[in-house]
């Protein structure tokens, strides 16, 4: 089969190389479709801690399962499935406790690959993070059931948003997905701030009441309290990682606020935080990581159930063989996502 295959940073390959065969409890999934996402990106560029180069490259797919390993009794061959790459164990005490985002083990055997014609699927993946695809959804928008439970988990987490100020911090996919799962609970305010005509444009189109373009208004601080009557937004969701960024959405936040630091700071960084504020405003300020099967389940009823505009997301579907283009005009920021097509380019 085909597959694009990380050797080093900036070193993306397109090889063939065997089929994968399914083990006990695994399948196969012919993949139907894979999405681009910013970690992807990162990725390519420098690396990351929890994808060792060389690697084969991608997380986000879905597809149709084209063979089952010994013992799979719920899923079989021809069935549509959308999968979550990772998966907790269900046994040990922090899952027990509820929090099987922070599992030790949930990295183990994260599928990695998506961008490739088939893609195994574990074991415990299979029996946790797998589900059925409708047959009307879209392999493509069935993808993105991966970042969208990241987005969810972090949203369990915040206090109910209904007739409050709320302020997304970064216009990229994360930042989008978060400004969508927000209008479903009716803020008065939905604020959205982040850079990039396009993606800026389907900020307004899937309803934010104010955009701000970063580029033109860099003072983050001021632009959020401008358009809150200068009390600041009662919910910020950070979704840049940047540190100065991290710094000025706590420091936007109004009294009595939550601040959520969802975007992830290079490893190692150190960000002086204004604790006087946070004591003296009495805020809530947290972080999120990963997500739990719950958020999955979550985020696939969205996905199913269209609730959310997420077509919006997905710039253009292009073959995987252009996929030197596909991430130099990611890196440029030609797009949001792209839908990756493992299917061969046929002439004509």
């Amino acid at each position: 089969m085909r597959q694009l295959y990380l050797k080093a940073p900036n070193d993306l390959r397109l090889r063939e190389t065997p089929d994968p065969t399914p083990g006990p409890g695994e399948v196969v999934v012919e993949v139907g479709g894979a999405t681009t996402c910013g970690t992807d990106l990162k990725t390519l560029r420098r690396g990351h801690p929890k994808f060792p180069m060389p690697t084969p490259f991608g997380h986000e797919f879905s597809g149709t399962i084209s063979q089952v390993g010994e013992g799979v009794e719920k899923w079989q061959v021809g069935q549509e499935v959308m999968c979550a790459p990772t998966a907790p164990c269900g046994l040990c005490s922090l899952c027990k406790r509820g929090l099987s985002n922070l599992c030790p083990t949930c990295m183990d055997g994260l599928i990695l690959g998506a961008f490739a014609e088939k893609v195994l699927v574990p074991a415990h993946i299979v029996s946790r993070n797998l589900h059925p695809k409708p047959k009307h959804l879209d392999f493509f928008e069935a993808a993105l059931m991966e970042p969208l439970a990241c987005a969810v988990y972090g949203q369990q987490q915040l206090p109910d948003m209904a007739q409050k100020t709320v302020a997304i911090v970064g216009a990229g996919p994360i930042g989008l997905l978060h400004q969508m799962l927000a209008a479903n609970q009716r803020p008065a305010q939905l604020i959205m701030v982040g850079r990039r005509e396009p993606r800026l444009e389907v900020a307004r189109e899937i309803g934010a009441h104010h955009v701000v373009d970063s580029d033109s208004e860099p003072n983050l601080v001021e632009a959020i309290r401008s358009r809150t009557g200068e009390r600041g937004a009662d919910i910020v969701i950070e979704c840049t990682g940047q540190p100065q960024v991290w710094l000025d959405s706590i420091k936007a936040t109004a009294e009595g606020g939550t601040t959520l630091l969802f975007g992830g700071c290079k490893g190692g960084t150190v960000v002086p935080f204004p604790f006087d504020l946070i004591w003296k405003r009495r805020l809530t300020v947290f972080g999120v990581f990963h997500f739990t099967p719950e958020a999955v389940a979550e985020a696939r009823e969205h996905l199913v159930y269209g609730r959310l505009p997420i077509e919006h997301l997905i710039t253009e579907v292009r073959p995987m063989d252009d996929y030197h283009a596909i991430f130099e005009d990611l890196k440029a920021g030609r797009a949001i996502k792209y839908g990756i097509d493992p299917k061969p380019r046929t002439s004509g």
